[in-house]
């Protein structure tokens, strides 16, 4: 009867420990794939690293630059609509984006007297379908979330999310899955 019971006991301690210890590898190696976010100091540290490398040393001399002083005020025009996501009226300059750019699709446009790379992302879809049909002097309203820069580029880079022209809707960006 004993050797029954230790029959059935013995593979059920061996299975249960298999079982405990491939638990604490799984909890270790969560632990180890989260990074900590940088503190201020942590992050001021890694910019003025980079500073100091060829192209942080680059990119200072482009912000002093006429070309990134430009590319600044330009920004600075828009910024407070963009915070806002407010409308914007736009003319469509160009439909190609400067040569060697790699944006994904977009276009040249131009707001308040400044040019602008109207930029949507990479084209994996047909979700840009309605954006094809823009001609160059279309008046359009475009929102963004965000304006950026580059020193590859002569103009700041406009995110489009919104795109309507003569009231009708042509483009809207979906919402990210799984965000907030």
């Amino acid at each position: 009867m004993k050797k029954v019971i230790y029959a059935l006991i013995l593979p059920l301690v061996v299975v249960s420990g298999i079982v405990f210890a491939n638990r604490e590898i799984k909890n270790e190696t969560s632990k180890k794939s989260t990074a900590k976010p940088l503190s201020a100091d942590e992050r001021k540290a890694a910019l003025k690293q980079w500073e100091a490398t060829p192209d942080g040393i680059n990119f200072k001399k482009w912000e002093a630059s006429p070309a990134g002083k430009k590319v600044y005020g330009a920004e600075a025009k828009i910024w407070a609509q963009v915070n806002a996501s407010a409308n914007m009226e736009a003319v469509v300059t160009s439909l190609s984006l400067p040569p060697g750019s790699r944006l994904g699709f977009g276009v040249m446009v131009k707001i308040n007297d400044e040019d602008y790379i109207l930029a949507f992302g990479s084209e994996e879809s047909n979700e840009f379908e309605q954006l094809h049909s823009l001609k160059v002097n279309d008046k359009i309203i475009i929102k963004s979330h965000s304006v950026s820069h580059a020193p590859k580029y002569s103009y700041p880079i406009v995110s489009g999310d919104y795109v309507e022209r003569d009231g009708k809707i042509i483009y809207k960006r979906a919402p990210r899955k799984g965000g907030c």
